[in-house]
């Protein structure tokens, strides 16, 4: 877990270097107030809009989840609690008024910036 990167994968980056190319500046690896041990992969914060690059394995992809077979337990309530603590997030972050958007490893970065571009422009 310690070689796993926690931030600049390379979805991660592919989404900034497209949403960059659109002219839309935001914070990097933000911090969450009031959440500790929480980080945001992009933050627009004049618009109050939080987005987040969730792994597939890291956060359970409906899609691509795998779960270890060594260790199986172990590993299940990790990524049950991993899951948890993104649901808490988002509920908090709503509670502040602030939009979330959150989006698999997997999708295609140009039609993530879409979305994102949409909701940064109309807040």
């Amino acid at each position: 877990m310690s070689r796993a990167r926690r931030r600049d994968t390379a979805p991660e980056v592919a989404i900034r270097r497209e949403a960059h190319r659109r002219g839309l500046r935001y914070r990097v690896d933000a911090a969450i107030t009031g959440l500790p041990r929480r980080r945001a992969d992009m933050v627009f914060t004049r618009r109050r809009v939080a987005v987040f690059v969730d792994g597939c394995f890291w956060h359970s992809c409906p899609t691509h989840a795998t779960t270890p077979t060594a260790n199986r337990d172990w590993w299940v309530e990790k990524l049950q609690r991993n899951q948890q603590r993104d649901r808490q997030t988002d509920e908090r972050l709503h509670e502040l008024g602030w939009t979330v958007l959150r989006f698999w490893e997997h999708e295609d970065p140009v039609a993530a910036v879409d979305v994102i571009e949409r909701m940064v422009r109309q807040a």
